[in-house]
């Protein structure tokens, strides 16, 4: 099965994979690994950056469908309706789907406040992760929308008075009742 945690920033997304990944078993594959190398080496939102994200996909996703079929593997992002490059993204997704399906799509979201306090915390500077709080806030203002609400399997996650631990119980649970197998 294909996990895909797809969140704005500070919502929880990678934090709740890497406890999905201690209940499930599987491989976690999160944004920032897939993406470092360019933040790293390119220049942000640059052609070789795009070129770069695109060439780790190649790697990532022949890696992801030699894997045994009976490996979940988990993926996160922040896709969003409206972007291009979100919606290269998440074909890529789909694609990723048709190869390892079935696919679980889970929308992690949380409070306005709590998501500003989380983007702002120094754990996610050592992660090379932003720490925007207006982006945060941005998000919750325009109303933004997350890609994959058309996927057969969806699960909408409020993150806000959960630990990852007991998101990634809710998730496994939601897994089971939609057809995944039993952990």
């Amino acid at each position: 099965m294909l996990i895909f945690l797809n969140g704005f920033p500070g919502t929880g997304k990678l934090t709740i994979g890497q406890a999905l990944m201690d209940r499930l078993g599987g491989r976690l594959l999160d944004v920032h690994t897939q993406m470092n190398i360019a933040y790293a080496l390119t220049e942000f939102k640059s052609p070789a950056f795009y070129d770069t994200v695109r060439a780790v996909w190649d790697i990532a996703d022949g890696l992801i469908t030699s894997l045994p079929d009976d490996t979940p593997v988990i993926l996160t992002d922040a896709l969003r309706e409206g972007s291009d490059w979100s919606a290269e993204a998440w074909a890529r997704i789909e694609r990723l789907a048709e190869a390892r399906g079935p696919l679980y799509v889970v929308h992690v979201h949380c409070d306005p406040d709590e998501n500003v306090r989380r983007i702002g915390s120094a754990g996610r500077e050592a992660m090379a992760k932003s720490r925007k709080r207006a982006l945060a806030l941005q998000y919750h203002e325009e109303g933004q929308l997350l890609m994959g609400r058309d996927a057969d399997r969806v699960l909408s996650l409020d993150t806000t008075e959960l630990t990852a631990e007991e998101c990634a119980e809710a998730i496994a649970d939601w897994i089971v009742t939609k057809g995944g197998p039993a952990q």
